[in-house]
């Protein structure tokens, strides 16, 4: 029988105000860095680099992806930038597939948790799938799937550059920048509060014993399963290394640990929620499909090849 304890009712409230916290913190500054990164790179630029042409734009968006230390959420506002740059709409979505997955922090917990061989299949698999994907969801369309909103620049109320004497002029456009943060912040809070409180609850009541014994080696769905337990449990970089390993320890087999990895920092369920500020229906279910797709695959792949 299932009890609630004050232990669970503790966890719950710790992660939602430690994950409202940090995700407040990353989201303003994630989105005031890209807004002084727009003043300086201008969209022409972006959309050189990341145009997708002759497949270079598709495996920079991948390398970009690989070095920038972003959790699936924090990839939002950097994912909005690109938007609003009119980056390729292909290589957009290999940086939103590949950010989280490819995260520096988790490479180097994997490495050192499971090795040098695991580590290079992991990123081989992450890396490939994000690219495929991507290409294919723009060649059959997809783009049209992203919310019209999501390209236009929030409106700022204030002084402009002339507001005060030519001397003022700088701190007009810093206070600009952070006028049209702010507006981008308040849009996609009910998401992220909504998906925080829902991500935490289950952190706080899920306990790993039950998530191991439903995704153990005697179970044949382990690896789905695995999979689909991934996405609404919320899970830092540095924590689903270790916590992987802890289920390893309990019965969880190594398969589904993949897939467990990849369902939870590929798309948490807060991230699904924000992404709803940006995509239609349509948009987000390929995206969970291409998710769960890989974590599957990437999960009875590891478990034939070692």
């Amino acid at each position: 029988m299932f009890t609630i304890t004050q232990d669970m009712v503790m966890d719950t409230l710790n992660m939602f105000a430690f994950l409202a916290a940090e995700l407040t913190v990353l989201f303003l500054l994630i989105s005031y860095l890209v807004g002084v990164l727009q003043e300086y790179i201008p969209p022409a630029k972006i959309q050189s680099i990341l145009s997708g042409k002759n497949g270079r734009g598709y495996i920079v968006a991948g390398l970009l992806g690989a070095i920038t230390p972003f959790c699936s959420c924090s990839t939002i506002p950097f994912l909005k930038g690109l938007l609003r740059a009119k980056a390729g709409f292909g290589t957009m979505m290999v940086f939103l597939f590949a950010s989280p997955l490819l995260n520096p922090i988790i490479i180097g917990l994997f490495a050192v948790t499971f090795g040098l061989k695991v580590t290079v299949f992991y990123f081989a698999i992450a890396m490939g799938v994000s690219i495929i994907a991507g290409y294919t969801l723009e060649k059959l369309g997809f783009e049209k799937y992203v919310k019209e909103t999501a390209y236009i620049e929030p409106e700022s109320k204030g002084c402009g550059s002339t507001c005060g004497g030519a001397k003022k002029a700088p701190q007009s456009k810093w206070m600009k920048i952070w006028k049209s943060t702010w507006a981008d912040f308040k849009k996609v809070l009910p998401y992220l509060i909504g998906g925080i409180a829902l991500g935490s609850m289950i952190y706080g009541f899920m306990p790993t014993e039950f998530v191991a014994r439903i995704a153990s080696e005697d179970n044949p769905f382990a690896i789905p399963v695995a999979a689909v337990i991934g996405i609404p449990l919320y899970i830092r970089a540095e924590a689903v290394i270790p916590l992987s390993a802890a289920l390893a320890a309990k019965g969880m087999s190594l398969g589904a640990v993949m897939a467990l990895i990849i369902g939870s920092a590929g798309a948490s369920l807060t991230e699904v929620i924000l992404l709803k500020s940006i995509f239609k229906n349509q948009m987000i279910a390929a995206f969970l499909v291409v998710i769960l797709g890989m974590a599957v695959g990437a999960g009875y792949l590891y478990q034939f090849i070692f």
